[in-house]
């Protein structure tokens, strides 16, 4: 009875390392997963749309890649703050989201850039800012950890940073779009893209965006530090798509094409 007992623990035991042993199989699919991480108010690279689905550019990318995989997409929402964490725990396998690879090229493995992106000051209409002179003594707001964020703390725009009355971090920019509806912040540095979705899902003569850019960037994929063999199959995948239209086609769906980059 006891050498049963100590044989059928042996057994369970078995049975669990090789379930540990086989990665991120689902149970029953017999699929791999793929788990993108994800900021769910960066439209219109991801976003949680009127019927509660996640939805964007980077996620119609990461679906198609992973259908072209037999990969299962699992589209997973973090705090953009401890998006870093939720790589290095193995809580997602990436970060697909407008995710900057300016001054950031060291921290991650890269996939190549596909998205050329500029960040940009919007105002009110009837604040009368025109360019970013006028932004001097106002209230200017802008995301956590983001781009715009990093392009304001640099040296070469210390200057334009200091003539500001404040500086406001938010933890989205729908929020600080709220903020600029309200009147409560003057402008908002961000994300052409970005601005570009906020002010078509609102009255977009309320608004305008600045001539003069903060700063110029490029999107990637961004994979924990020495994944390679994942960057390289998402790599691969991608300029299949981008070679078969069907890379442009997800662009222009976003009105993108005219920011791609891939293969360039």
């Amino acid at each position: 009875m006891k050498r049963n007992i100590i044989l059928y623990v042996v057994l369970i035991l078995l049975a669990g390392t090789f379930t540990a042993c086989g990665g991120k199989k689902q149970q029953g699919s017999g699929k791999e997963k793929f788990i993108v991480g994800f900021d769910a108010e960066f439209e219109p690279y991801g976003f949680k749309n009127e019927k509660g689905e996640y939805v964007g550019f980077d996620l119609d990318l990461a679906q198609e890649v992973s259908n072209r995989n037999n990969w299962e997409l699992v589209k997973q929402p973090i705090d953009w703050d401890v998006k870093d964490m939720e790589l290095s725990s193995g809580a997602i396998d990436c970060i697909w989201n407008g995710f900057t690879i300016n001054d950031r090229e060291d921290k991650y493995t890269w996939s190549s850039p596909y998205v050329n992106n500029s960040q940009v000051f919007v105002t009110a209409s009837a604040s009368g800012i025109k360019d970013q002179a006028g932004l001097a003594g106002k209230i200017v707001a802008v995301q956590k950890d983001s781009s715009a964020l990093a392009a304001l703390n640099s040296e070469e725009n210390k200057q334009l940073k200091d003539s500001f009355s404040k500086l406001l971090e938010f933890s989205d920019y729908n929020t600080a779009f709220m903020e600029l509806e309200m009147g409560t912040v003057d402008g908002v540095a961000m994300d052409i893209g970005v601005a570009k979705a906020q002010m078509s899902s609102r009255n977009q003569e309320q608004f305008i965006i600045l001539d003069e850019f903060l700063s110029g960037e490029q999107y990637g994929v961004g994979f924990l530090l020495g994944n390679e063999e994942l960057r390289d199959a998402v790599e691969k995948t991608l300029m299949e798509m981008l070679e078969d239209g069907t890379f442009m086609e997800i662009a222009r769906k976003w009105d993108l094409q005219d920011s791609v980059c891939l293969g360039e």
